[in-house]
């Protein structure tokens, strides 16, 4: 049998053998064969649409040479649930149970934002003991959200304590969610004009007990971590990314601050009363992995030091807006007598006065009137700054909401994070972004 000819002088020859077909390389040296074949290629790497590092479900391209991250994309959208455009069918109440389900990590951030949103177009002012209580409840969740954080994270480098350490930790601030609100995530606790309930008694002594043990746990975690030279070798000089390339980016929270700028909306632009508040806000210079590390390890025992001081300031007093406009007779008239949330006094006011029972199922079914306006307001969320730009047009209806989501701005550093660095570490550098694609794709 002939041999076949090609114009390829690197094409394999051929010849007939008893044992079969054989191949052999043929146009010199193996060294510069590889060499002119190969140098331009680059390999496609697809880390998702389920990978490690992510809360939910982020698809990464990354274009390889070697272990080398040569350019990245990130592509969202697998977790849409279409939250802003269930708001515009649903009342100005009924929007904090959507709202709640974008960053079902730090559900009381999303609550809280919506709702100043919506009490700043009402143009009402929220009591002082319903303030003190969103502040107690946005911190332990800023916790709750950090120790998940710390837990998914450092199980992704390989250490499975701090793993299974962080959400029995986490379940304790749950346990107090779930006495609160009577649900563990997602409550729609906060609402426009205060909050649904007040505390259950015994809630006070138990988030003290709560912060004190919290206190001893971050001590714990870096005693654990901190100093364990390959948690270090993982993490420092790993996706760094400056003050200018987070303005540039719009990248907020602790990113940003382990830059070096302090920029934190509970003290450059406060408010529930931050700027009363006595704490540190939390910054590092290195601008990588290990300074967010650093950065969230100290905003957990800040958080600590704000909860005591609101539970110092906690007096007896109503939990939602005295105007019956907005809020249901039975809450009000629970919040305002200071009778706590005795089920036989709710059952009283709306069985006694037949007025109280028709404008209750009248806010219930149909709710309350928005003036019309546009408004902007933003909240310190575990992940950056969390705005909320509302408007109205003067219905029982939001006409437009919109989520400034953190995480889906900060999604836009990943380029910059990883392109140039390994394979491994790209990883790294994706949780120390903290992504929760549920707000992400709201």
């Amino acid at each position: 049998m002939s041999t076949p000819t090609s114009t390829d002088p690197y094409a394999a020859s051929a010849r007939e053998t008893t044992e079969g077909r054989v191949y052999t390389i043929t146009g010199g040296d193996w060294d510069d064969t590889t060499a002119s074949q190969f140098e331009d290629e680059r390999l496609v790497l697809n880390m998702g649409p389920q990978h490690p590092s992510t809360h939910g479900v982020l698809r990464l391209v990354l274009e390889l040479e070697g272990e080398t991250v040569t350019e990245a994309t990130a592509v969202v959208g697998y977790l849409h649930t279409g939250i802003e455009k269930n708001l515009e069918y649903r009342t100005w109440t009924q929007g904090t149970t959507f709202v709640t389900r974008a960053d079902y990590l730090s559900p009381i951030f999303n609550e809280t934002a919506y709702c100043l949103a919506v009490e700043k177009l009402l143009g009402v002012e929220v009591p002082e003991r319903a303030t003190l209580i969103r502040v107690i409840m946005m911190e332990l969740n800023r916790i709750s959200s950090h120790l998940v954080w710390l837990a998914t994270g450092a199980n992704e480098l390989g250490a499975t304590t701090p793993m299974t350490d962080g959400f029995l930790d986490r379940e304790y601030i749950l346990d107090i969610f779930e006495k609160v609100s009577g649900l563990r995530m997602n409550m729609a606790y906060i609402r426009p004009g205060g909050v649904a309930q007040d505390f259950p008694p015994g809630t006070e002594e138990q988030i003290r007990d709560l912060c004190k043990h919290l206190r001893k746990r971050v001590d714990w975690y870096h005693g654990l971590l901190t100093g364990q030279p390959v948690f270090q070798a993982r993490m420092k000089n790993v996706a760094y990314l400056d003050v200018q390339g987070c303005v540039a980016l719009g990248v907020t929270g602790p990113m940003i601050r382990a830059a070096g700028l302090a920029w934190d909306l509970r003290k450059t632009m406060p408010y529930c009363g931050y700027e009363t508040y006595d704490f540190e806000v939390a910054t590092h210079t290195d601008a990588d992995c290990w300074a967010r590390y650093l950065v969230r390890m100290d905003e957990m025992r800040e958080s600590t030091k704000i909860i005591d001081q609101a539970l110092d300031r906690l007096a007896p007093g109503p939990v939602v807006v005295g105007d019956k406009k907005i809020a249901w007779p039975a809450q009000l008239a629970v919040g305002m007598d200071g009778m706590g949330n005795s089920l036989d006094h709710v059952r009283k006011i709306m069985g006694q006065s037949m007025e109280a029972l028709i404008h209750h199922f009248k806010l219930v079914t149909e709710g309350f009137r928005v003036p019309a306006g546009q408004v902007y307001t933003a909240v310190e969320s575990p992940r950056g700054e969390l705005g909320v730009h509302a408007v109205s047009d003067g219905g029982t209806r939001p006409f437009r909401v919109h989520l400034r989501e953190p995480s889906f701005i900060n999604l836009q550093a990943i380029p910059a994070l990883t392109e140039g660095g390994l394979l491994g570490d790209a990883v790294v550098a994706v949780a120390s972004l903290d992504p929760v694609m549920g707000g992400c794709d709201r």
